[in-house]
């Protein structure tokens, strides 16, 4: 990897401090991995940023992950130190184009991103298997980003990483869904013009892994000592392993190489990252770890070079193929930097949405309020739309992801609904493939509480509901107990104290490529105008 040694502006800086400042972004109460004795524990995020990629500029590093349907997209995550990391920012407000992404497209939108810096710029690159590969570039990560280009057309096209090669030449890797393309476990390398936005000619594949490493994907691309180098995970998402490929010339052949694996570790299918540098020399590699329903959570490993290969992990028997670390000394960056973590809880004090939440898909501009004179979120009642099952094709579910194995949520509503109808709810959701509901619904006469259940809603189910309690307040308090397995058991509170136990205990599960996330919604049964809303005081993660 080139050293790169730039510098940017103090107001650069300044305004990505005031960007995180304003979030009120506090420690996590859940899953913290620096261990604040030099070392850190793995996952270094226990939450689902998958498929993460990194880059560094000067002291400063900066991570993007995988966000599919989820809106905002493109997370952009920054550290000083490869542990400690905080969510400046995202690089997408919408998905493209809004027919399409105004519903809920589960699994569709962005896969497997790749972030670079060249020449004073920040570029990130990813395939949508729908529509082919997309980039946006900035001077600012924690800012705006341009709007995104079309640069290679194409049904089934993923996983793009570009080079911007010591020669002046520009290229990019990719890889192809079998889902959309017909084919997979092929690797692919185009040119592109100068400036990074269009491909030139047509792709040439340059590694074929049907024989030996089936379902290779998400290539990322850098050179080093002369050699072209590509690090792709192979073998399936939890039970993989990571290769590096390496050749003379850009488009092959390639020589591969298993550089970690599982091993006799608990860390499953350890790959899809990216490799990173310090300044003071070392070498580093973040990846992903799937765990089923809470999602892909975020590994850091070191890595060394050995006769032009990379080894990731700790190479006890000296193969040249690590195994995965779960504690290890911290990065040497130079100095000590405080603990860091993204937002999860939110006091809805400011006059913004923090940073941890998404959208199901595209928003409306008036589904909320942040209402910093009254230091609540309020969100507005979403007409169904027609055919209404379940909340699984709901746009308008805000949610953030688990954070930890083991975790509590808490949050403090009061439902304004209209008066005009029943049926209008709100409430507390663990959502995924199955979903785990507090259901706040207006009965015409009060308020009735339900405890609820939708197994296999991807499929087009039902809700079950497992337990109601009928309530008068229109103020109360949700919660969300998740033990280790993913287990949840929900309660309520009328005065924030004592809460009593509803329903049966619900076992979450994962969406489509992403893991079970928590949060909340306001909808409607009728269409018409206007509805009601909830106003939302807090949500507290806590263990």
């Amino acid at each position: 990897m080139k050293k790169i040694k730039v510098g940017l502006s103090v107001a650069l800086f300044a305004f990505a401090a005031l960007n995180v400042s304003a979030q009120s972004e506090t420690t996590s109460k859940t899953w913290v991995a620096d261990l604040g004795n030099g070392s850190y524990k793995n996952p270094i995020l226990y939450a689902d940023y998958s498929d993460p990629d990194v880059c560094r500029v000067g002291d400063d590093y900066y991570m993007t992950a995988s966000s599919f349907n989820c809106v905002p997209g493109l997370p952009v995550l920054h550290s000083k130190d490869l542990v400690n990391w905080t969510l400046i920012g995202h690089a997408i407000d919408k998905l493209t184009p809004d027919s399409i992404f105004s519903k809920v497209e589960h699994g569709g939108g962005v896969w497997a991103p790749a972030i670079r810096y060249h020449k004073g710029e920040f570029y990130i690159y990813y395939g949508d298997p729908d529509q082919g590969i997309f980039m946006t570039k900035t001077k600012d990560p924690a800012g705006m980003w341009e709007p995104l280009v079309m640069v290679k057309e194409g049904k089934g096209l993923i996983d793009a990483c570009p080079l911007f090669a010591d020669d002046g030449q520009v290229y990019l890797a990719h890889a192809y869904a079998g889902s959309r393309a017909g084919i997979k476990s092929l690797l692919a390398v185009t040119r592109l013009t100068s400036d990074g936005k269009k491909a030139v000619g047509e792709s040439k594949i340059i590694y074929d892994g049907h024989e030996t490493d089936p379902t290779i994907e998400g290539p990322k691309f850098y050179t080093r000592n002369g050699y072209y180098y590509i690090l792709a995970p192979a073998g399936g998402v939890a039970t993989g392993w990571q290769l590096a490929m390496r050749s003379k010339d850009v488009f092959g052949p390639y020589e591969r190489k298993v550089v970690m694996a599982q091993g006799k570790t608990e860390v499953n299918g350890p790959h899809q990252g990216g490799w990173v540098d310090t300044t003071t020399g070392e070498d580093w590699f973040i990846h992903f770890q799937d765990v089923g329903a809470l999602g892909r959570i975020t590994h850091l490993q070191p890595m060394v070079w050995k006769n032009d290969w990379p080894v990731i992990g700790i190479d006890k028997d000296g193969d040249g193929c690590g195994d995965p670390v779960l504690i290890h000394k911290k990065p040497n960056v130079g100095k000590t930097y405080p603990i860091a973590t993204p937002a999860e809880s939110d006091e809805f004090s400011t006059n913004k949405l923090g940073l941890q939440w998404q959208w199901h898909g595209n928003p409306q501009s008036w589904w909320y309020f942040t209402n910093e004179a009254k230091g609540c979120l309020s969100l507005y009642s979403v007409p169904q739309a027609d055919g209404y099952k379940s909340l699984w094709d709901v746009p308008n579910l805000l949610l953030q992801k688990t954070p930890a194995p083991e975790f509590t949520a808490t949050m403090k509503l009061t439902f304004v609904p209209d008066a005009r109808f029943t049926g209008e709810r709100t409430g507390l959701v663990v959502m995924g493939l199955d979903y785990g509901l507090l259901s706040f619904e207006n009965v015409g006469n009060g308020f009735r509480l339900s405890q609820i259940e939708c197994k296999k809603a991807d499929k087009g189910t039902t809700e079950t509901v497992n337990a109601s309690a009928d309530l008068k307040d229109a103020t109360v308090y949700l919660r969300v107990k998740v033990k280790s397995g993913a287990t949840c058991t929900f309660s309520y509170s009328i005065d924030g104290k004592k809460f009593t136990s509803l329903g049966k205990e619900f076992k979450a599960r994962e969406g489509k490529w992403i893991g079970a996330k928590i949060g909340t919604f306001c909808s409607r049964p009728v269409k018409g105008n206007d509805g009601g809303r909830v106003d939302i005081d807090w949500f507290r993660l806590d263990k």
